[in-house]
């Protein structure tokens, strides 16, 4: 009986040939998803001008805790810190991570505090021109949830790299303090130093867009630690879209950037590439640049006619240039439509301009050249004088949109088109 019964228990070999696919399918379909890496916070990189860079004093042995804010949150994290604008090795001594309880103070959450290794190392030296990723740390960071990054810099940068616009508040205190529970006695400042990105491991569904563009990117007059630039109001739609909730958005815009020529920062054409294109999961990009170009060739002296049509050939051709880069890389990109800006107090745009700019429109709205339009001039500008944004949604400079002006941009996004997955 002993024999018989272990008899029964063992199948013929051509019966397990049989079912062995079945079996194989069966245990892949039971696993999870595979995470992958997805950037759910970003800044774009530059040279800080000399009133926006760190100070000689605060520059060396010092902590930078910097609060950053998440669109999609995880369970591990990774933080790229940047010395691409510098000119000889940057030396991190030491550098933690932690969950902030709000933005605006330096406090972080009882026990979320962990170190941030590179290659198993507590310190790291990167060279001048690179950025360099952490390990992954295991953290749970909720959905628009806050991270406040420590560095400790025993010495200072040889020429900094950050980004100025930060409208978050960040603090600078002598010495190393990376794991304090508060920089009690910390400078406030409100820019950010030597931080890219921010990656999540989210599931393979997860996504990124990202936001290219200027100061109206950039966010600049909304609330400082308010969250309430356009990409931010943009990332709380998709978190509150049960369809959309994977999707993250990151802000790469530069105050004063142009499509064509080197402003506060490197000019669009020359960083779309570190700043859209290699931003870890990203599917797709919108567009939003060329107030800056326009302006700026108008503010001290009139243009000619020949003069304004050039430009306005070269920012289209330029658009043309980032349009081919995208698809070459399997990503969607969105063009968003410049938004009004006579009245300014800064540009001045006479008709001229504001003529340049409707034609611009006309070719970013028109089929065949970007993958799909986001109409910014049609949610901000004025029904009745539409060479102007509307007054409620303007900050009162007539350019820049104020923090209701940004929300009617961010509803302008259609989020089911704009989160598509990119074909690859």
């Amino acid at each position: 009986m002993r024999l018989a019964r272990e008899e029964r228990r063992v199948l013929p070999v051509k019966y397990l040939i049989a079912i062995l696919p079945l079996m194989i399918a069966q245990v892949a379909s039971a696993r999870p998803a595979t995470d992958h890496w997805v950037a759910s916070w970003g800044a774009a990189q530059q040279i800080p001008e000399p009133q926006n860079a760190l100070p000689a004093a605060q520059a060396g042995d010092v902590t930078l805790r910097q609060i950053v804010h998440l669109s999609l949150g995880g369970k591990r994290v990774r933080v790229r810190i940047s010395n691409e604008f510098g000119t000889q090795p940057l030396v991190v001594g030491a550098a933690h991570i932690a969950r902030a309880p709000k933005p605006g103070t330096s406090a972080i959450v009882p026990g979320s505090d962990a170190a941030l290794r590179f290659d198993g190392r507590e310190t790291v030296t990167i060279p001048a021109g690179a950025a360099y990723f952490s390990d992954p740390v295991a953290l749970v960071v909720q959905d628009g949830g806050d991270l406040a990054i420590s560095l400790y810099l025993p010495k200072a940068a040889a020429q900094q790299t950050g980004h100025p616009g930060s409208r978050s508040t960040s603090f600078v205190m002598s010495g190393n303090h990376v794991g304090d529970a508060s920089l009690a006695g910390a400078t406030a400042i409100e820019h950010w130093y030597q931080i890219s990105d921010v990656d999540v491991a989210a599931p393979a569904d997860a996504r990124t867009v990202v936001a290219i563009g200027d100061s109206i990117t950039d966010g600049h007059a909304s609330t400082v630690d308010g969250n309430t630039r356009w990409p931010d109001q943009l990332a709380a739609r998709f978190r509150a879209d049960p369809a959309a909730r994977d999707v993250a958005v990151v802000n790469t815009g530069i105050g004063g950037n142009r499509v064509l020529l080197d402003g506060l920062g490197p000019n669009l054409m020359a960083r779309f590439g570190r700043d859209a294109l290699d931003r870890d999961g990203a599917v797709s990009i919108i567009v939003l640049e060329g107030v800056n170009d326009l302006g700026t060739l108008t503010r001290d002296h009139p243009a000619t006619a020949a003069e304004l049509a050039t430009q306005r050939d070269q920012i289209i051709g330029g658009f043309r240039r980032l349009i081919e880069r995208a698809h070459a890389r399997g990503l969607r990109i969105y063009g968003g439509t410049i938004t009004p800006f006579v009245g300014s107090d800064y540009y001045h745009p006479d008709a001229a301009v504001d003529a340049d700019r409707r034609a611009i429109n006309a070719w970013i709205r028109a089929p065949g050249h970007f993958d799909g339009v986001v109409d910014f001039d049609r949610a901000v500008r004025d029904p009745a004088h539409p060479e102007r944004l509307l007054p409620a949604y303007d900050s009162g400079d007539h350019l820049h949109p104020s923090n209701a002006g940004y929300a009617a941009m961010a509803k302008a996004v259609p989020l089911a088109v704009v989160a598509e997955t990119a074909p690859r």
